[in-house]
């Protein structure tokens, strides 16, 4: 029992030394393990990834996915820079590549690397319709949402170390039920919840990106229907899901049209 109170109170004072806040979200955040170690990893990891997969370079479309990514690159720069945060991105080393690959999917690693699929391109359809994914793929990796993932991965794990040691003079059953509860709880109750929390944080962040990029905010709604009706409903319940249900973030984004277009003519954008 000992042990679980010295491992509880081990974990809390990491907790207190271990936080950071998020510029873009105003948030405290979890930072167990520090970009220093994280982005050299992921760059690794995205060089690999280029290396085993075909990359589309030379067409309009891999200059496009360049080229939107370049100002939403630079529309992070100008918030930031602006808000006080000029060294911020110093260790990032943007990349933005078009990948063949028939799965609907983008994604941005720790530090800006950026992956477009092309089996996402039918349903971006336009500029305004990439910057929408673009936005929102960046801004997981400006929130640091790859770091406190990790960090709440760690968590989760000391808590199960937690409840093995607290129920160590258990029967096996009692310890079987016990994890079992611990792992419910924590997957729904916690993990789930907070990388839904996360998706919407990017819609959010995002959104103000692709405005001040030059970008309606307005096609966001229009993008992220055309992705609704692609996936033809085939979604799990919200609570089990990492993501908000495509109503909650159209609702969602809808409410943020206007804040997004106020943070764009902070800068001269007006729509």
């Amino acid at each position: 029992m000992k042990k679980g109170i010295l491992l509880f109170a081990s974990v809390a004072l990491l907790l207190v030394v271990s936080c950071a806040k998020n510029p873009f979200t105003g948030k405290s955040t979890m930072a167990l393990v520090d970009n220093s170690q994280i982005f050299p990893t992921a760059f690794q990891q995205y060089g690999t990834f280029l290396k085993e997969n075909k990359v589309v370079s030379g067409t309009a479309d891999a200059k496009r996915v360049e080229t939107v990514g370049m100002k939403i690159k630079a529309a992070a720069e100008k918030w930031l820079n602006a808000n006080g945060y000029t060294e911020y991105l110093k260790d990032y080393k943007w990349e933005y590549h078009l990948v063949e690959n028939k799965e609907v999917n983008a994604w941005c690693m720790p530090g800006g690397k950026i992956v477009v699929y092309s089996g996402i391109l039918p349903i971006t359809q336009d500029e305004a319709g990439l910057a929408t994914v673009m936005g929102h793929e960046v801004s997981h990796a400006l929130a640091n949402h790859g770091q406190q993932r990790m960090s709440a991965g760690m968590l989760q794990q000391a808590g199960a170390a937690g409840v093995a040691l607290a129920t160590g003079n258990k029967s096996s059953e009692t310890q079987q039920m016990a994890m079992l509860a611990y792992s419910g709880v924590s997957q729904y109750g916690g993990m789930l919840p907070f990388s839904r929390s996360h998706e919407s944080e990017a819609d959010m962040i995002g959104l103000k990106l692709m405005a001040i990029a030059g970008y309606n905010p307005e096609t966001a709604v229009i993008f992220w229907e055309r992705m609704s009706k692609a996936s033809g409903g085939n979604k799990p319940a919200e609570f089990m899901s990492t993501h908000p249900s495509d109503e909650t973030r159209i609702a969602n984004i809808r409410r943020l049209i206007p804040e997004a277009k106020a943070e764009a003519a902070k800068f001269g954008v007006k729509f």
